[in-house]
């Protein structure tokens, strides 16, 4: 890879596949900022909650777009999420928001907006971004393009052990599994940005494998 060279790299995948622990360890071994459009999505859905609004009400949504300001900043190269000016990064990680933000981020209206403020950032700097849609629609012209799968079985039992690991011992690996096939459902079958592989994307399937092996089949392209 050419030092100063303007990298773009996505990483698109079904939920629990990995794609933010995989993303986030790219970025490091190659020195560019990594972007998580995933808690963009989470602080739309943060903020339906907070309003009490339906996600899968478009007209309601649209009322409350206008008042929708969401950017991010970077600190020690870490991504910190803004809402309406106000850091909401640790409140992203709550199962309801995670519900929320699947089911706001299926209105074409929220994806516009997110879509845009993810390509006004790519043109910037180097990013590696994960997502639904990276590869497909936010960036179609991306220097390199993954697809990060599992079976769902294996990713509901990675998200349940990520659940356990924080702490929360309150939702089971049966409700994860079916919550995630739910997720997989909605987000393939969408009207506007399904899930799906980009034609000139790599698939990898780490069903069978390691954080560690997946970063480092995906740096090999890097070196070639």
């Amino acid at each position: 890879m050419q030092k100063d060279a303007h990298i773009l790299v996505a990483i698109d995948g079904p939920a629990g596949a990995g794609k933010t622990t995989v993303a986030k360890k790219i970025s490091q071994e190659l020195d560019i900022l990594y972007l998580n459009t995933g808690a963009m999505y989470r602080a739309a859905g943060l903020h339906a909650y907070k309003n009490h609004i339906d996600p899968l009400n478009e007209k309601d949504v649209l009322t409350f777009l206008s008042s929708l300001e969401v950017d991010v900043k970077y600190e020690n190269g870490e991504q910190h999420t803004l809402l309406n000016g106000q850091d909401v990064t640790k409140l992203l990680s709550d199962p309801i928001i995670s519900e929320y933000a699947s089911k706001i981020s299926s209105l074409v209206s929220v994806r516009e907006k997110m879509v845009h403020l993810q390509q006004q950032l790519s043109k910037k700097q180097s990013l590696i971004i994960d997502g639904r849609d990276i590869g497909t629609v936010v960036l179609p012209n991306a220097t390199n393009k993954f697809f990060l799968d599992a079976k769902v079985e294996e990713r509901a039992k990675r998200r349940h052990f990520e659940y356990l690991k924080n702490g929360e011992n309150n939702i089971s690996y049966e409700q994860i599994l079916t919550d995630m096939k739910e997720r997989d459902y909605r987000d393939t079958t969408r009207e506007h940005s399904p899930l799906k592989k980009a034609d000139d994307a790599v698939y990898i399937d780490s069903t069978n494998m390691t954080i560690d092996q997946v970063v480092n089949f995906i740096l090999s392209y890097f070196k070639r």
